[in-house]
């Protein structure tokens, strides 16, 4: 499933000692294979240590360091790890600050750093020469010939491709693991000996991150420690693995013994951002640069235990502070965007048919603030409650308060009576409470308010979510129409944040109580007569399943584009104390079929705005066609 775990490392050092040092690298190395690590990354320069100053022009250093590179290739021998570990290396009477990727008994390669810095604390330039016009080398050492030596080289086996860049390479301009990434890594190392001064840490990891995100690929980086602060420079141990932007896994700096920190990869969803963007498939036409591929296979991908974090609500963020943050950015798009449709037509009324559910109470909600911003009456604001069949007391009450509360213009029409004689109209026993039942109910309520806001001069403001689209929840040219969809790009399991949002920040207490009240009803359509004790009888999830599960499926599927086997394995890592496996397999097949069947009303449903990064809009983000099959798909979940 192309899961791949790496380390980080920064071993104890002294200064110009090789032998205690290698000692301390080998221990390292032991610790991240025991954590079934396929790759380990050591800090710049880490058999000799950084600061040796002129000591590296000691010809016993030079000699010994070699001494040390043939010691540590003897020791990964029967090792099924990748280890990149920083020497000063001699070639063609010049020194260059090195990276040596050392496998099973061999450099694999040999990278120098391509910009030397010689500014402020560092003065590199005294010893080392830039290797950034480096390429296409070979370098003999005594133990083994014909090593390439270069800035291009791409160390691959199979869908792993790793590239390293030293520590000052990061900071530049354009560092060289931007070429690096568009020469197809997507595993880059850094190899670092970054001094601290107040605030440089939090500067340096936010620059890892970025340079994550900008590459999409994962970023290794180690960062000598303590004990090699000398003179006026202190050093910290700085270790951090990133991935597209994110920090998987970080230390407590300044530890005064040996430390391997681990993340488990994830090159699938690497490989699915650059497949989707363009910028980034342009860009790899436009660079010249050719790799040099160095292959070479590891024995086996075993991870260890798989405890890389997966999100059960990947719409929703995990901290409170950011998901706070979130729902802000969100209303603000919302209103943004309706404001500005509402500007655009000169129209100022709105019509919302409100149910006591989550979706229509969403849509309310922007669009009173929006009606606020844009300073036109609440009461332009007309909102139709449309009691049925199936109309329980609480959803009823709650409409009606609702609105009342918010000071909207507030209509009820009673849609039983024009349903019945429907239902006459077309022959159909209303006792029979199948799908025309409830199609009927559903496109009675879109006709009510599609000619009200033609009375009115109005725009119909549509409630489906997201998550209604993805499963085709809606009826074709009922609920599932609108003139503008405010909610259309926002999944459940967001849109009941957003409702909490707004009920924590409410000032009128009546406002927010039935806000909480509408968070704790059951989402459903109410299109089935209610039950013997008025309560609801028809709740969504127990006919489509839980949202959650569908949202973790619709998340996976379309924004990275895994395999049903690789989505059905995160579910179960991320429900593993929620859902059996059987009943997680259920529901991902009744996913998968109708999101494939139901693609026909995404291909026809209005404007809306995308809040984030998933949307199905048929105008920009998915394009699909309707009548596509699933078969592929459900076998392999079969064949799985």
């Amino acid at each position: 499933m192309n899961f791949i775990r790496v380390s980080s490392a920064c071993p104890l050092t002294n200064i110009g000692d090789i032998e205690f040092n290698l000692k301390n690298i080998e221990d390292c190395i032991d610790k991240a294979s025991v954590e079934k690590s396929k790759l380990v990354v050591f800090p710049e320069l880490s058999i000799t240590s950084y600061t040796c100053a002129d000591l590296f022009e000691q010809q016993l250093l030079l000699k010994m360091t070699l001494e040390a590179l043939k010691e540590l290739c003897d020791y990964s021998k029967g090792k099924d790890i990748l280890i990149a570990v920083g020497a000063p290396i001699v070639y063609n009477n010049c020194l260059y600050n090195c990276a040596c990727i050392v496998f099973k008994g061999n450099i694999l390669g040999i990278v120098p750093k391509s910009y030397i810095p010689n500014y402020e604390e560092f003065y590199e330039k005294r010893w080392f020469t830039e290797g950034i016009d480096v390429i296409d080398e070979s370098i003999d050492f005594y133990f083994q010939k014909n090593i390439p030596f270069g800035v291009n080289l791409i160390f691959t086996c199979g869908d792993f491709r790793f590239g390293f860049e030293i520590c000052e390479d990061l900071w530049a301009v354009i560092p060289p693991s931007s070429y690096l990434c568009l020469m197809g890594a997507n595993i880059l190392g850094n190899l670092s000996a970054s001094n601290e001064v107040v605030s440089k840490s939090s500067y340096r990891r936010n620059l890892i991150c970025s340079q994550s995100a900008r590459g999409m690929c994962s970023y290794v980086y180690s960062s000598s420690g303590v004990f090699e602060s000398s003179t006026d420079l202190v050093f910290s141990g700085d270790l951090c693995i990133s991935e597209n932007g994110v920090l998987l896994n970080s230390n407590n700096r300044f530890k005064r013994e040996n430390e391997v920190i681990t993340a488990i990869l994830d090159v699938d969803k690497l490989k699915s951002q650059r497949l989707k963007n363009v910028s980034f498939r342009d860009n790899v036409k436009k660079f010249s640069h050719k790799p040099v591929n160095i292959e070479f296979r590891f024995e086996n991908m075993d991870y260890g235990e798989f405890n890389r974090r997966v999100e059960k609500h990947p719409f929703v963020p995990d901290n409170k502070n950011e998901r706070e943050i979130r729902c802000r950015e969100i209303f603000n798009i919302q209103t943004a965007a309706l404001g500005k449709r509402i500007s655009h037509t000169n129209l100022k009324k709105t019509v919302v048919g409100i149910s006591g559910g989550l979706d229509s109470t969403l849509a309310l909600l922007v669009t009173v603030k929006t009606f606020d911003i844009l300073q036109i009456p609440r009461k332009n604001v007309i909102t139709v409650t449309m009691p049925g069949f199936g109309t329980t007391d609480r959803t009823y009450n709650n409409a009606v308060s609702l609105c009342r509360n918010l000071g909207t213009e507030l209509r009820e029409i009673n849609i039983v009576d024009a349903c019945t004689q429907h239902f006459k109209d077309i022959s159909h026993d209303r006792r029979i409470h199948d799908v025309t039942y409830e199609n009927v109910q559903a496109r009675e309520r879109t006709q009510i308010i599609m000619d009200i806001a033609n009375k009115e001069g109005g725009l119909v403001i549509g409630t489906g979510d997201l998550s209604e689209l993805a499963l085709g929840w809606c009826t074709y040219n009922g609920d599932h129409m609108s003139m503008y969809g405010v909610n259309c790009s926002i999944p459940k399991t967001l849109v009941r944040y957003l409702v909490r949002y707004v009920a924590d920040r409410e000032t009128s207490q009546n406002i927010s109580d039935i806000l909480i009240d509408v968070l704790s009803t059951p989402v459903s359509p109410e299109l089935l007569p209610k039950d013997k004790e008025g309560q609801i009888s028809q709740k969504t999830e127990d006919i489509v399943g839980p949202y959650e599960l569908h949202d973790f499926f619709l998340y996976y599927f379309v924004r990275l584009n895994y395999s049903p086997q690789k989505i059905l394995f995160l579910a179960k890592q991320a429900y593993k104390n929620d859902y059996s496996s059987q009943v997680i397999e259920k529901w991902f097949d009744v996913f998968i079929k109708r999101f494939f069947t139901q693609q026909f009303k995404r291909s026809a449903i209005p404007d809306g705005p995308k809040v984030g990064t998933v949307s199905l809009s048929p105008r920009g983000d998915w394009r699909m066609p309707s009548d596509a099959s699933y078969k592929l798909w459900v076998d392999s979940i079969i064949k799985d």
